[in-house]
């Protein structure tokens, strides 16, 4: 199918009447999509394929990266899964909608594209074991305790990367059931935060080879945002004594906070709501979306944390199908460090 009828075909189907809300959309009925239960863990490896019975998943890698020139870079490559009714059915008769962010963040730069696909047919997916999510030609595949590899591009950059697991899946939450509202709205939720890196990017100005810290997410849901609630700001912060920490503000008519302290040993704390202190410091535009924070104070009194957090870019919008923020950080006062923000709704509110 020519690209332009494939991807207006792909923009009919699209749930876009919730995406309209905002990020907001996500704090619509389940409407008969299996919902978190309190009590149930992630199973592994099983887990780390698809979940069609639920409404909304997603597989998330982040990436800090220091260039052979010294600069820092960021990376991020994401696949969405959204189900316009539960279960699965082959061919055209899926009801699977699969998207596919990638982007590259330097000091002056932000590059980024997308992918979008209709399940059933093979264009795009993911399987538990051997682990692998794909779309087109884009793919994140190996082994989340062990090696893997990621590659993907757009029109004016690529990168490839090889990845090593230097520490343990963390759990979120209750072993895993994350909870984002103080009516109950909940996930599932995990990461892989300790992989390094090694690899090259490909872009304008020529090849960078590269090395550092990458992230993964692991996330589902149906309903995973209360209906008040208009979109988050997630952190996700790698510290030089070697802990990490996984941090998010959901703002709605009161905010809501929830996060992990992940020891260097991989020994996860959760932190629940109130125990965060997330305050936006500077705003600045973003580029093409709205004026957004780009300086944060972060704080965590019980564990001894209160930092600045900033972006190294501003301008890291991502002007995709539904658009938010999403780029690498830097970290300084009582911890130093390097991580990933994440900021969604603001187009909306």
């Amino acid at each position: 199918m020519p690209m332009n009828v494939r991807l207006l075909v792909l923009l009919l189907l699209w749930p876009w009447t919730a995406l309209a809300q905002g990020f907001a959309g996500l704090g619509t009925e389940a409407d008969g999509f299996a919902v978190p239960e309190r009590g149930h863990s992630p199973a592994f490896p099983t887990d780390h394929g698809p979940h069609p019975e639920f409404r909304i998943e997603w597989w998330y890698l982040t990436a800090t990266l220091t260039g052979a020139d010294g600069r820092d870079y960021g990376l991020q490559w994401t696949l969405f899964r959204s189900a316009l009714k539960p279960g699965e059915a082959p061919g055209w008769n899926s009801p699977q909608l699969w998207m596919g962010h990638a982007a590259v963040t330097t000091p002056d730069s932000h590059l980024f594209a997308e992918r979008l696909s209709r399940g059933g047919i093979g264009q795009a997916g993911a399987v538990a074991a051997p682990f692998r999510a794909w779309i087109d030609e884009w793919e994140m595949a190996g082994d989340m305790g062990g090696d893997m590899v990621l590659r993907a591009g757009g029109s004016d950059f690529a990168y490839h990367l090889t990845m090593r697991a230097k520490g343990p899946l963390v759990l979120h939450g209750e072993g895993g059931y994350s909870v984002k509202s103080a009516a109950g709205q909940a996930s599932y939720y995990y990461s892989q935060p300790f992989l390094q890196v090694t690899g090259n990017l490909t872009l304008p100005e020529g090849e960078m080879s590269v090395t550092g810290q990458a992230w993964i997410d692991r996330e589902w849901s149906s309903q995973p945002l209360a209906e008040d609630q208009s979109g988050w700001d997630w952190f996700s912060l790698v510290l030089d004594d070697g802990s990490r920490v996984m941090a998010f503000r959901l703002r709605g008519s009161s905010d809501f906070t929830s996060g992990t302290w992940i020891g260097a040993d991989g020994q996860a704390t959760a932190l629940p709501d109130g125990s965060i202190q997330a305050e936006p410091l500077a705003s600045a535009p973003s580029g093409a979306g709205p004026e957004v924070p780009v300086r944060w104070r972060l704080a965590i009194p019980a564990r001894g944390l209160d930092v600045t957090v900033e972006a190294l870019n501003p301008q890291a919008w991502m002007g995709t199908s539904f658009a938010y923020w999403e780029g690498p950080v830097r970290v300084s006062g009582s911890h130093a460090g390097r991580g990933y923000l994440e900021m969604t709704g603001y187009g909306a509110e």
